[in-house]
């Protein structure tokens, strides 16, 4: 068994996100159109005494050291499949926003998954791995898959979609958070009658293209309006981004990251640069995708 195992994992950023109406089980059909940008969490798992985890970085502090830890619930997860101690020491090495909407905790969860497959040597196939990440949540397995893919049922369910270029994200990252179960609340407040999701023709051919005026003219997040709902001050992190000359402007998820499609990497910087003298958010961060999934270092 090897000494330590580190795994590095992507952010999302949601180009479609279609919401349908709750469902009995309370959750949301969805079609969920991911893709993973360049900002990454590293996970490394040491053998240990007993399971516990550590974490660094940006926003450490918001994130909980204990047993409601996705990555430490995917460590125990894996562990019972194999009939294993999940007795396992995770550090997490953050540079993804935390409750950012855009999947941090999913992410540490399919790093903690590939980490400790690494390091027990327990040797679990894509398939079942791709089943425990979607057993921990809904974004969890495209954290672990990356690139781009339409998420279908609840978002679990993945199909690969292809990408013909590189396109150039600015985030925004707020002051505070938001609570996903909030949002979809609000949005269901907001949208009792919601149709049946679908992913966009235009948008995917956007993305087959790598066309980001089309990509630009396609994005849509259905999760928005309940966003600014209970987060109005970030209409004024949309606006100052949109006057820096980006070509598109939404929430990242459930929020409250903002994001802004840029032409190119000086147009990013540019944006990225504007939305900070703004004083509208607390940090903005350049980033490009498609990105890879998680990845063994």
């Amino acid at each position: 068994m090897s000494a330590s195992v580190t795994v590095r994992v992507p952010a999302k950023v949601n180009v479609q996100l279609a919401v349908g109406a709750a469902r009995p089980d309370g959750f949301h059909d969805l079609a969920n159109v991911f893709l993973a940008v360049g900002l990454y969490d590293e996970v490394t798992v040491t053998p240990a005494d007993e399971p516990r985890v550590t974490c660094e970085g940006p926003g450490a502090d918001q994130v909980p050291l204990d047993r409601t830890n996705l990555a430490v619930r995917a460590a125990e997860l894996l562990a019972a499949r194999h009939g294993i101690a999940p007795d396992v020491h995770l550090h997490i090495a953050k540079d993804i926003p935390v409750a950012g909407g855009m999947a941090g905790g999913s992410a540490d969860a399919a790093g903690a998954l590939v980490a400790c497959d690494a390091l027990w040597g327990t040797g679990t196939s894509r398939a079942e791995l791709i089943d425990i990440c979607a057993e921990l949540g809904s974004d969890v397995p495209f954290s672990l898959v990356g690139g781009a893919a339409l998420g279908t049922g609840r978002g679990e369910k993945l199909e690969p979609l292809d990408v013909g270029g590189t396109f150039f994200w600015v985030f925004a990252v707020a002051d505070g958070g938001l609570s996903t179960p909030a949002v979809y609340r609000e949005f269901d407040r907001l949208t009792p009658a919601a149709p049946a999701p679908e992913a966009s023709p235009a948008l995917l051919a956007a993305l087959r293209d790598g066309d980001a005026d089309a990509l630009a003219a396609t994005v849509t997040n259905d999760l928005q309006p309940a966003a600014l709902s209970l987060f109005p001050s970030l209409r004024d992190t949309l606006a100052a981004g949109t006057a820096a000359g980006a070509l598109a402007a939404l929430v990242s998820g459930s929020g409250p990251t903002t994001a802004f499609l840029a032409r190119d990497q000086v147009s990013a910087a540019r944006v990225a640069d504007a939305l900070v003298a703004s004083g509208t958010c607390r940090t903005a961060r350049v980033a490009q995708s498609p990105a890879p999934g998680a990845t063994l270092l």
